[in-house]
């Protein structure tokens, strides 16, 4: 199956991370080659034409803007600034973020606001059909002039230059050319301004972040559903009477998603003892829910970022204006993104203090989840574990977008840190992965005290479905293979 780059269309997160985990073919539709080709052709004309500065087709770069190139340095101008903004360092960035940044960057140059060549948006979509990823470096963006250093990496292979790993080898930018039959690409005039200004790489990692995060807010609701079930919990804070009187989107969608798993629950039906449950159990709704209202602002924010024209300067062509601005600074991703970690830290914390209650020897549960307790330690360090992580996520929170360090001698005089916001954002979203994953092995393993008395019909199938991977322990056991299987669960579960 092919995708078309169509810019009449809009891209959604999900959708594009469902393109990259399919390796799905994608070319440039006709409308884009064509809305490329002609701003291009202005861009050239415009060029050969008039004497007058344009910033980054005929002068430095930054704060040297004001420092005019001769014609016949323009192609050296290009090249010089693609390996010299190369300064990458850190851990090496994971694939599908390297691929969505491919696709991104040439998504957002389609639109024909940048005067680039259609070879060179094609050259980017032959390298991801190819499976042919540059090596891009987590540490390097200041999120201002775009994300100079990271896109730097991931087109120097353009030209032959820097490092890439083709079909899982690694091998330097001219080898994979030559491995693919290409010549390295001949910059034009602004061409390799156009490719390393913009968000990608912070947009690469909010496309990841919304549209795993949208899996994982379902997986938070299911997982919650088997511990209350687990810890006999009551269904009233569910009630959708509590949810229209305060009609927050995000609490009226959680209480309909585990009302939908405990239907038909024994245990959930049966009558309770208590009045009332802790608020980590009774305000689910209101907690689960706040954060899938920050996550629907932050997806809304990205999906626009995704459908935007991001580099610098701006050419239009049908106006004859060729305008410098700063369509490359990320403060609009910046904010959110440290609102999603926040928003995803809470889902860790509350589903943490579940599995808190859930070891704590209540409610006819046996200390620690332990049939012999004393001789076996049970769930005991599990949650030891799971606060640990947890408050390492709380510390990630510490927003990164109120930062900012004067750059380019004072010509990038406000920055937004966005990719600092973003690489903390995706430590927090991991880590919400193995929080869940523990309140599983946890609430999986305290329900099978409550038997004979049943669970939901989907409930059990969930459950049914863990044990495959991660058994019931009767007496201690090396914990570490059971979590790394529970978290490898949580990983590739489908609902």
């Amino acid at each position: 199956m092919t995708h078309y780059i169509d810019i009449e269309k809009r891209l959604r997160p999900e959708a594009l991370l469902h393109l990259v985990r399919n390796r799905e073919d994608v070319q440039l539709a006709d409308n884009s080659k064509a809305a490329i080709h002609h701003v291009w052709q202005y861009l050239q004309d415009k060029v050969n034409k008039s004497e007058s500065a344009h910033y980054g087709i005929n002068t430095g770069f930054g704060s040297l803007c004001n420092t005019v190139v001769s014609k016949d340095k323009l192609a050296d101008l290009q090249y010089n600034l693609l390996t010299s903004h190369a300064c990458g360092t850190g851990d090496e960035v994971a694939p599908d973020l390297v691929r969505l940044m491919l696709l991104l960057k040439a998504q957002s140059l389609a639109y024909g606001k940048s005067g680039v060549h259609p070879d060179t948006v094609q050259r980017l979509l032959d390298f991801y059909n190819a499976d042919c990823l540059p090596v891009v470096y987590e540490l390097g963006s200041l999120g201002a002039s775009g994300d100079l250093a990271p896109l730097a990496h991931l087109s120097l292979p353009l030209i032959g230059k820097g490092e890439v790993v083709l079909k899982g080898k690694r091998m330097s930018g001219a080898e994979a050319l030559q491995a693919l039959g290409m010549e390295p690409l001949k910059l034009g005039p602004k061409e390799g301004l156009a490719l390393i200004n913009g968000t990608q790489f912070i947009a690469a990692h909010g496309v990841y972040l919304t549209a795993r995060a949208q899996e994982l807010m379902k997986l938070s609701d299911i997982i919650a559903s088997v511990s209350l079930d687990a810890f006999d919990c009551r269904i009233d804070p569910f009630n959708l009477k509590i949810g229209e009187v305060r009609p927050h989107a995000g609490h009226l969608q959680t209480s309909l998603s585990v009302l939908k798993y405990r239907k038909g629950s024994a245990i959930a039906d049966a009558e309770k003892v208590q009045v009332q449950d802790p608020y980590s159990f009774r305000c689910i709704p209101q907690v689960h829910g706040a954060s899938k209202d920050a996550l629907a602002h932050v997806e809304s924010v990205i999906t626009t970022e995704i459908n935007s024209v991001t580099d610098n300067p701006n050419v239009f062509a049908d106006s004859d204006e060729i305008i410098s601005a700063g369509n490359f600074h990320a403060q609009p991703l910046a904010l959110p993104l440290d609102y999603l970690a926040m928003a995803l830290a809470e889902i860790g914390s509350i589903s943490e203090r579940r599995l808190y209650l859930l070891v704590s020897g209540q409610r006819q549960l046996p200390a620690f989840l332990a049939k012999n307790a004393g001789l076996n330690s049970g769930f005991m360090i599990v949650q030891y574990l799971a606060a640990g992580i947890v408050s390492q996520s709380k510390q990630y929170c510490t927003p990164a977008s109120v930062d900012s360090i004067v750059s380019s001698n004072g010509q990038e005089d406000h920055v937004s840190m966005g990719a600092n916001a973003a690489t903390k954002c995706l430590k927090v979203l991991k880590n919400l992965e193995r929080v869940l994953a523990l309140e599983l092995f946890t609430a999986a393993q305290a329900l099978e005290f409550r038997r004979p008395a049943q669970s939901s019909e989907l409930l059990e199938a969930f459950i049914t479905d863990f044990r495959k991977h991660v058994p019931f322990l009767e007496a201690d056991e090396e914990m570490h293979p059971h979590i790394a299987k529970a978290e490898q669960f949580i990983r590739g579960v489908k609902l």
